[in-house]
């Protein structure tokens, strides 16, 4: 009886390991559950960055920040509100973003040594944000619906994606490479190609951890390939489910922003 229970349990543990390992096969459902791993942990979010941008000549510079989100839906709409910190030269710089699933986002900066909100026009979201090589774009994530997407290969790690924009004069690339991590759905590498199909432009994770259950990067960086500059950015006191309302996340918090949810968590 005790064996033939064990074998039950066994052959049971054995089918549930074999529909765990099975591989996804839809390329838009991949790229759909990575979207949502990527940028739609919880209902909201809230951590602090610390950016670290090296030039092409080894110089550096920093910078330090506060990073809130709220979502509408899952995989849907979002806002998204970005408050530095540190150095003194971009400090109380506010960044806002309306994410639309359908359209073009709505981005906005502050700019507080003028006094000055600044509306980011679609055309400027690849572009450099706050010098570093980072983009805006990469702050609250690219439109699944920008790109077709073809699955080129399923290792035993990672699902590797090709995606080719729908629109090739909206962005500089040709198309760029993802390897999505086949157990936690995180998008683990990016490369970008010029129109010569030479990579120019890498994106990767290079640390995550479980917060509140969920994956979660805790370390990336972004590399310019062509001159050899660099931007590693580290997140800290990252917390999800915290309640926020859509008035953090209004033009008034670029001249005012909401310091309840600034303040770290104790």
């Amino acid at each position: 009886m005790i064996k033939q229970l064990f074998t039950t349990l066994v052959a049971g543990l054995t089918l549930s390991a074999q529909l765990y390992a099975a591989d996804l096969t839809n390329v838009d459902e991949i790229v759909k559950q990575a979207n949502l791993a990527a940028y739609y942990q919880g209902a909201d979010g809230r951590s602090e960055a610390r950016m670290l941008i090296q030039d092409s000549q080894g110089r550096e510079q920093q910078r330090q920040f506060t990073i809130l989100r709220r979502d509408h839906e899952d995989g849907g709409d979002q806002q998204f509100l970005v408050a530095f910190s540190r150095p003194a030269d971009v400090r109380d710089t506010v960044f806002l973003v309306e994410k639309h699933a359908g359209t073009d986002d709505d981005r906005w900066l502050y700019l507080p040594g003028l006094d000055l909100v600044k509306r980011i026009s679609a055309g400027d979201k690849r572009t450099s944000f706050v010098g570093s090589n980072y983009f805006y774009e990469d702050v609250s994530g690219r439109n699944p619906e920008e790109d077709n997407h073809q699955l080129l290969e399923t290792t035993a790690e990672f699902y590797v994606l090709d995606n080719s924009p729908k629109d090739p004069d909206s962005v500089e690339f040709s198309h760029y490479r993802v390897w999505i991590d086949k157990v936690s759905m995180l998008p683990m590498k990016i490369e970008y190609y010029d129109v010569n199909d030479k990579p120019y432009r890498r994106v990767e994770v290079l640390a995550t951890e479980p917060v509140q259950g969920i994956p979660t990067v805790t370390k990336s960086r972004v590399s310019d390939l062509v001159s050899g500059a660099s931007t590693t950015m580290e997140f800290r006191f990252i917390r999800y489910d915290l309640g926020m309302d859509s008035s953090v996340f209004t033009e008034r918090s670029l001249r005012n922003p909401p310091r309840q949810w600034l303040k770290r968590p104790e």
